[in-house]
């Protein structure tokens, strides 16, 4: 596929919004940077005791994945809740994701509902905020799991596109343990088409990505920090070639006025659950054009990626 033919048309994306004057958890460059760049990583986001429930939970998950050889447990559609990486064993455990933890973990539901993250998102989008989904992302040392290019937005298209990603995280990230990768200001560009040859690979094309690396950026920290990521966002992760744990705790947040297109690719209880402010009941649409996305028929969008160009 050519370069030319991997975008789709679309307008400029919503402009930017001024800094109010009543931050609340974020400093005023932390908002300008969030909307020149697409992303803002903010350190201690969380309290020892949050971080610490966290860790100790996951853990518990890793313990429990020894005794399993493929995915296992359920969501609201039937797939796996726990998936694991191909080559997983007791010796070498290889929990890769967990789909909505909040359903099953009151220390992530309350992480997710009731820590400092939900206003965090409200400085960066305005003050009425929904829950969309959550998943844990985790590469365990010597695992092979990398996340191919992509935006956010094609797999969860709403009526407008004040959408943030806020990637917690549980373990310390560095340059070598498969950190995420951005393209700062690529919010601001074209929307990328996922489907190739018709198939939605989840991944943009092969020679748009070779670019997006030359010129990406790491986003590193100590756990307990957050990266808020603009939906429109391009985004990877290489595998982690390092000793050490790189576990995420992913939540999407909407503003409460943009209404999804789309079925919620990992449905949950609390899908469309507002954690800052007020049900407005109104809808706010702005243009945008693009192809809809294929719901996941596996654990994770792992098994759509595999398709991009590889398979």
């Amino acid at each position: 596929m050519h370069r030319e033919q991997s975008r789709e048309m679309c307008p400029t994306p919503s402009p930017a919004p001024q800094a109010p004057q009543n931050l609340r958890h974020l400093t005023p460059g932390q908002h300008e940077a969030f909307w020149r760049d697409g992303y803002v990583l903010v350190e201690n986001a969380l309290s020892t005791p949050e971080l610490d429930a966290l860790r100790a939970t996951f853990a518990a998950w890793v313990a429990e994945s020894c005794h399993h050889r493929q995915p296992w447990g359920e969501i609201l559609d039937g797939r796996p809740r726990f998936d694991l990486e191909p080559g997983h064993s007791a010796e070498r455990p290889a929990l890769r994701r967990v789909n909505s933890p909040t359903e099953i973990s009151p220390a992530y539901e309350a992480v997710m509902a009731t820590s400092r993250i939900p206003a965090m998102v409200a400085d960066l989008i305005g003050p009425d905020v929904k829950f969309h989904h959550s998943k844990i992302n985790s590469k365990l040392p010597g695992s092979a799991t990398q996340v191919k290019w992509h935006q956010d937005f094609p797999f969860t298209p709403h009526s407008n596109d004040d959408l943030v990603t806020a990637l917690i995280f549980v373990d310390e990230v560095t340059p070598e343990n498969g950190p995420l990768e951005v393209l700062p200001g690529s919010h601001r560009g074209p929307l990328y088409d996922l489907w190739h040859d018709g198939r939605f690979t989840g991944a943009v094309a092969r020679d748009d990505e070779a670019g997006m690396l030359a010129r990406s950026r790491q986003c590193v920290g100590p756990a307990g920090a957050v990266c808020f990521m603009h939906t429109r966002l391009l985004h990877g992760s290489a595998p982690n070639l390092s000793a050490q744990p790189r576990t995420l705790f992913i939540c999407v947040y909407s503003a409460e006025d943009a209404v999804p297109l789309s079925p919620n690719p990992l449905p949950s209880r609390h899908e469309g659950r507002i954690v800052h402010g007020t049900r407005s009941g109104r809808v706010r649409c702005v243009t945008n054009e693009l192809r809809l996305p294929q719901l996941p028929t596996t654990a994770s969008f792992f098994g759509q990626q595999a398709a991009s160009y590889d398979g």
